[in-house]
């Protein structure tokens, strides 16, 4: 399993952790990990799981998150790049993997436009670590946000306060927490995007999907009713579905539409199309999916991007020569 980074709280690194636990229990597998960037995650991963730090030259398979860990593991064995997302730089896909998998449609339509043969495999979690200790209250008492902007968080403590409901928040740039399980359990209503919704599902916690982030804005689905989940999941509970840039009062009608009961049905769903056990069966899986064909067009991407890259520094030199000569010609003219 390799990532960019193992040294901080997100939803890529969560995603590995869990996954590297469920593989580390499969009596058939030898799992170790790579991370360019390490840290409390990592030690997590050594010292907790007991997985050991890259020490092979050669692997059966490679699963790796984030195209800088794909171009340092090249050489290494069959890759099969996990992308997160089709907007942050660090989450395209690299040429240099032999397939690729998304986690939600809209990352698999973004792969296909880029010429990638890839699959869809949606978010892994680790059901028997996260799960509801108590069931949510049947009228609404705790509001917990796992946004991760001031100005989402403000919008929400508004919103609950004039709703006169307890308001919480846990950032992950500010305050993160590992074991968020133990948060979202003490909470009635989540509101995040993403992973944080998962969690909360997982959790058996009613959600409203928003944030208000720099790469993305002020987005969101809004309340997540169950029968939602299958629209909502292919943009990856990211607020894009709906695209909806909302105002505090549209926020206290979204959190009014708390339903307890709904946090039972999403714990179900999370069961059903959520389980990090499944997730690890379908990307060993996809190992089959590397063929003579996607290796000759992995071969011609690398080809193309090199020429590319070439150009690219061709042309910066010779940009550089020109100023170069101009200072010359200036300094002889002066003379």
């Amino acid at each position: 399993m390799g990532i960019y980074s193992l040294d901080r709280v997100g939803g890529a690194e969560l995603y590995t952790c869990d996954l590297i636990r469920q593989l580390k229990q499969k009596d058939n597998i030898a799992v170790e990990f790579y991370a360019m960037v390490q840290g409390k995650l990592a030690d997590y991963v050594s010292e907790e799981l007991q997985v050991r730090y890259m020490s092979k030259e050669r692997y059966d398979l490679i699963l790796v998150t984030h195209n800088a860990a794909v171009e340092a593991l090249y050489g290494k064995g069959p890759i099969i790049q996990i992308c997160h997302g089709a907007i942050l730089d660090l989450e395209f896909p690299s040429v240099y993997a032999d397939y690729h998998v998304g986690i939600s449609k809209e990352i698999c339509d973004s792969l296909d436009s880029k010429g990638f043969p890839n699959c869809l495999v949606l978010n892994g979690l680790d059901l028997n670590q996260k799960y509801p200790i108590r069931p949510p209250n049947e009228t609404l008492k705790r509001v917990l946000s796992l946004c991760q902007s001031e100005e989402a968080n403000a919008m929400l403590q508004n919103a609950c306060n004039r709703l006169e409901v307890e308001f919480v928040s846990f950032n992950k740039h500010e305050n993160p927490v590992f074991n968020i399980e133990q948060e979202i359990n003490k909470a009635d209503l989540v509101v995040g995007i993403g992973r944080s919704i998962y969690d909360a599902m997982a959790c058996g916690r009613p959600c409203v999907v928003f944030d208000s982030r720099g790469y993305n804005g002020n987005k969101g689905d809004g309340y997540l009713h169950p029968e939602l989940f299958d629209t909502f999941v292919r943009n990856n509970c990211s607020g894009r579905f709906r695209n909806r840039a909302y105002t505090e009062e549209e926020l206290v009608l979204e959190i009014q539409k708390y339903n307890a009961a709904d946090g039972a049905r999403l714990r179900q769903i999370a069961e059903k199309q959520l389980n990090v056990v499944n997730t690890a069966e379908a990307l060993l899986d996809t190992v089959r999916c590397i063929s003579p064909e996607t290796r000759r067009k992995k071969r011609y991407r690398i080809v193309r991007d090199r020429l590319t890259r070439l150009r690219t520094s061709f042309r910066h030199l010779r940009r550089s020569f020109k100023r170069k000569l101009k200072q010359m010609m200036g300094i002889e003219r002066a003379h």
